[in-house]
């Protein structure tokens, strides 16, 4: 079996109504699909996390050393392809892009062998998992603590157990909007504050230590991510557990924020930090060091059908009788073609979402709705 196309497909859509982080405005949405196809007949799909049009353009970087090639290879295709670019790609681009390579190439493993992905990553410890909604994002002229407040009262009403909000804009606006969201949510509703690195050292202390009493999970993206350092001020500095990681790319990404303990929570995006291939190296390194790990998602259903698959074969850590469970990150923003492009959408159900148990990533693709919702249409 050689491979003997790779293709990719820009998903995009104009929203009607833009949103914000701290760190981002998306008056659009966009993400990329990874397709290779061999000579048996085979295809698999990935996704790749960040900037549609350098991603694209990395994987065409990369296709000309995949044709020909045997996909079951997945070790040795990740170990060539990263270091063809080692000594300017070690970050970033270079990454995201294998990072959708790596997913593709274990769903033609998967496909090939007829078992799903995580039967090929040692075995299914579960076959659903709970999920927190992410969403919260600030949008264009409404006032933000009543339209936050009311998004997640539906997601109360919708069955989720936990949600993600949106901080890092105002000190003093955050925490109103925290208080309001626990008021909303009840006292059992699991909560988690996302600041999206908007902050300084200073104000992230203030707002971990002002926002412990409302029983925050954990306290994601501080500050800067390049700034380790301030990290392990503001995890010194306030109670609430610190998360990070959707930003690092590769095991080596993750070697200094685990090894100095600046975070006591991993989020390595799959589609990101390196695939199937990267994050269960990723995923066993972090458990080596006593890290919880709870992985970043944030795009299609093959992104969320790719992280479905990691999850269920993630070891639980300790073991124990009634061990941690991974939970899913499932992002509630608006975007038409997250479930469209698979022929059967991944939903939850009382906020509990089941893992695929097809072959490969367990998904079909719809070719109708990425030809829909294609810049460049296949």
């Amino acid at each position: 079996m050689k491979i003997t196309r790779v293709d990719t497909y820009v998903l995009d859509h104009r929203l009607e109504q833009a949103f914000e982080s701290a760190s981002a405005r998306f008056d659009r949405r966009q993400h990329m699909l990874v397709e290779i196809e061999c000579d048996n007949g085979l295809i698999g799909w990935g996704e790749c996390l960040g900037p549609t049009g350098p991603n694209a353009a990395m994987v065409a970087a990369y296709a000309p050393l995949l044709l020909g090639r045997d996909p079951l290879e997945t070790e040795k295709l990740w170990t060539q392809l990263y270091h063809t670019f080692r000594d300017q790609g070690q970050r970033g681009i270079s990454v995201t892009a294998l990072s959708g390579i790596d997913v593709a190439l274990w769903d033609i493993k998967g496909k090939f062998f007829d078992v799903p992905v995580s039967t090929l990553l040692g075995g299914r410890f579960r076959e659903s998992v709970k999920a927190y909604a992410t969403g919260s994002f600030r949008k264009d002229g409404v006032d933000p603590v009543a339209d936050i407040a009311a998004e997640v009262a539906g997601y109360r009403d919708q069955g989720f157990h936990a949600v993600k909000i949106k901080i890092g804009f105002d000190v003093e606006q955050d925490l109103e909007i925290i208080r309001t969201v626990r008021d909303v949510i009840g006292p059992d509703m699991r909560l988690m504050i996302d600041g999206n690195h908007g902050y300084d050292v200073i104000e992230a202390i203030e707002v971990g230590r002002r926002a412990a009493p409302h029983r925050i999970d954990w306290f994601e993206e501080p500050v800067l991510p390049e700034l380790l350092a301030a990290y392990a001020e503001v995890k010194a500095g306030q109670p609430i557990p610190v998360a990070g990681g959707e930003t690092w790319h590769g095991r080596w990404g993750m070697q200094a924020p685990v090894e100095q303990r600046c975070i006591d929570i991993l989020q390595p995006d799959l589609c990101g930090a390196g695939g199937f291939s990267e994050c269960r190296r990723i995923a066993d390194f972090a458990g080596l060091h006593g890290i919880r790990l709870v992985p970043h998602v944030w795009g299609t259903a093959v992104q969320i059908a790719a992280s479905l698959q990691f999850i269920a074969a993630m070891v639980p850590s300790p073991p124990r009788r009634n061990p941690i469970e991974p939970i899913l990150e499932f992002d509630r923003t608006e975007n038409p073609f997250r479930q469209a492009v698979v022929t059967t959408p991944i939903e939850h159900v009382k906020g509990v979402v089941a893992i695929p148990s097809g072959p490969g990533l367990g998904i079909e693709i719809n070719r109708d709705a990425v030809a829909e919702f294609s810049v460049c249409r296949p």
